[in-house]
């Protein structure tokens, strides 16, 4: 069974029953959040296999005709979503839906032309997610701390924006609100060519020598990590978002191609000031990301050295709670033949010298800190 047991045990702001129509990722990570919280949950999927799946997990029951949903959420891939949308619209003229599309424009767009009554919708986009995806993946906890975009408009009743909101909040994910214009051109600069980028660069990998690849460490892992996304699902969101994904893109070559000429001759006059100039640019944009429940701070490090048996870990992290430093994050990473691991311990600034002291003294060894 998937867990759910990471979703607190409290009232849900959604009372009444929830329909989500298709069990994939999201919609069954719905489905396992509302169920943690006592929320009758039915399931309906276009393909029966999924939507068995999605109950034998424990995601909700199978929808059935006599249903009387407050809310429907609209979980489906994106090419059939204005579609479903307006479906569910009729079918159900009492409920909200939603739906969780990752691109908010485009089905907006498709349902207006076709003169559908919107007044019960509100398009909405929780931000997260898995590389993998399917009823087997889902889990109550991914969208914890995350964002929920919000498309809300001038007409949207209060009471549905409401019920939107709470479904959001329910789940532990924090609500914002945007116009669908806004979400597109976010999600375009920070979701969508990230993933175009991690794909280029790890199809980069395909010809490469044996030998270059068992270089690889965290830092190229974690710039492909998504690489291993669907690529059915993301000809779709690409084809839906193509204008803001565009004009992100045509920035982004432009600047490859000025750090391009700078290195062609690192010699000439302001090359090397370019490259500078764009690796301290990085540094800023990194500063800008949200970090541990969405705060802008800054985090720095202290990278242990860890024995590759079975509880060393465990230890570690004991340690530091007994230390009473805090870890704000992870990373580890393995050298290939080494009988040992780096983990990357991500501490407040001031807890660093208190970690390092404090490991050091239990036997601990410090491979580096940020300021070495």
């Amino acid at each position: 069974m998937t867990d759910s047991t990471s979703v607190p045990a409290r009232a849900a702001r959604v009372s009444g029953m929830v329909r989500i129509v298709g069990a994939g990722l999201l919609g069954s990570s719905i489905g396992h959040a509302l169920r943690a919280l006592g929320v009758d949950v039915a399931l309906a999927d276009a393909s029966p296999a999924q939507l068995r799946l999605a109950i034998d997990y424990g995601a909700g029951r199978a929808a059935r005709v006599d249903d009387r949903p407050v809310l429907i959420v609209v979980a489906v891939p994106p090419d059939v979503t204005a579609d479903v949308i307006e479906r569910e619209l009729i079918l159900f003229p009492e409920a909200v839906v939603t739906d969780v599309a990752s691109v908010k424009l485009d089905p907006l767009r498709t349902l207006r032309a076709r003169g559908v009554d919107l007044t019960h919708y509100i398009g909405s986009h929780p931000m997260a997610g898995r590389e993998r995806g399917g009823a087997i993946s889902a889990r109550a906890d991914i969208f914890v701390g995350r964002p929920w975009v919000v498309c809300r408009d001038a007409e949207t009743p209060a009471s549905d924006l409401a019920l939107v909101e709470g479904l959001a909040l329910d789940l532990g994910a924090t609500p914002i609100e945007m116009t669908p214009e806004e979400h597109d051109a976010a999600v375009a600069l920070i979701s969508h060519v990230p993933q175009l980028v991690a794909s280029l660069l790890a199809g980069r990998f395909v010809d490469a020598p044996d030998g270059s690849m068992r270089l690889a460490g965290q830092g190229v892992r974690d710039t492909t990590r998504i690489a291993a996304s669907a690529p059915e699902l993301w000809v779709q969101i690409l084809g839906a978002n193509a204008r803001p994904v565009v004009d992100v893109l045509d920035a982004l070559a432009d600047d490859l191609r000025g750090v391009a000429d700078a290195l062609r001759d690192p010699e000439t006059p302001g090359a090397r000031r370019t490259v500078a100039d764009t690796i301290r640019r990085g540094n800023d944009g990194v500063e800008r990301l949200p970090g541990k429940h969405g705060q802008n701070r800054r985090f720095e490090t202290v990278v242990v050295m860890v024995d590759d048996t079975p509880g060393q870990l465990g230890r570690l992290f004991g340690e530091l709670g007994e230390l009473q430093v805090n870890v704000e994050d992870l990373r580890l990473e393995h050298s290939p033949g080494a009988q040992f691991g780096l983990a990357e311990i991500s501490v407040v600034p001031g807890a660093v010298r208190q970690a390092v002291d404090g490991l050091q003294a239990r036997g601990w060894k410090i491979a580096s800190t940020t300021n070495d």
